[in-house]
């Protein structure tokens, strides 16, 4: 058997090693090659909160004592002119808004005031002179004789029971001729029934200036 010398073991393993090294090599190379096109920035997306949170800038620290969060708070409203034109500002405009909700401009108006057929319900009560729209000026009259002259007790119950039959009495009537009026003017109208008569009925209880919106109509014009 032949056997390998010293100097040719030497030479096989050098010749290795530098085979390893420029396999390593080209493996490392490869890799930083690959690294950079695969490679991220290296650090996850900020949210978008995050984000804003970071340009509005540093937070306040908490108040530490109660005349601290008071200045806080007289500092975030202004001073004291600013405060009453802001505050006169608003009282006007509350007051434009009533003013067009008296006046019956739809968009001002509650839900249950607004459209064409509550405003035609409203004229057909407003040109009608109602029974029912007596009863709460007679009723405090009588409460106030009862407490007058106590004997006049079952009187004026009595009074109060028939006023209170007159009173669903013409409420009911009411109800009908509305619901027919409506149905003529409006065929198309789902706004019908009970629902219609009880809101012809409730503004008719009401005193005729306290109405709102206000009646556009006088007693007696014709609808």
């Amino acid at each position: 058997m032949k056997l390998f010398r010293r100097g040719e073991s030497s030479t096989t393993d050098e010749g290795a090693d530098q085979t390893a090294r420029s396999d390593s090599g080209s493996a490392a190379g490869s890799t930083r090659t690959a690294t950079p096109a695969t490679e991220g920035k290296g650090r996850p997306t900020p949210k978008r909160r995050d984000a804003q949170g970071k340009r509005r800038g540093p937070v306040a620290p908490a108040p530490l004592t109660a005349k601290e969060a008071r200045a806080r708070r007289k500092a975030a409203r202004g001073n004291k002119e600013d405060r009453k034109l802001a505050s006169a500002e608003r009282r006007l405009a509350a007051q434009d808004r009533r003013a067009r909700m008296l006046a019956g401009e739809d968009k001002y108006l509650l839900p249950r005031d607004q459209g064409p057929v509550r405003a035609f319900v409203r004229d057909i009560v407003d040109g009608r002179r109602n029974l029912v729209g007596l009863f709460m000026p007679m009723a405090l009259v009588l409460i106030l004789s009862m407490f007058v002259a106590p004997a006049w007790q079952s009187i004026v119950t009595l009074a109060m029971l028939v006023m209170m039959a007159f009173m669903i009495a013409e409420g009911f009537m009411l109800g009908r001729i509305v619901n027919n009026r409506v149905r003529e003017r409006f065929p198309d109208s789902t706004d019908t029934g009970y629902r219609l008569g009880w809101y012809a009925f409730v503004r008719a209880s009401q005193i005729r200036k306290m109405r709102a919106p206000k009646p556009r109509v006088r007693p007696g014009d014709s609808i």
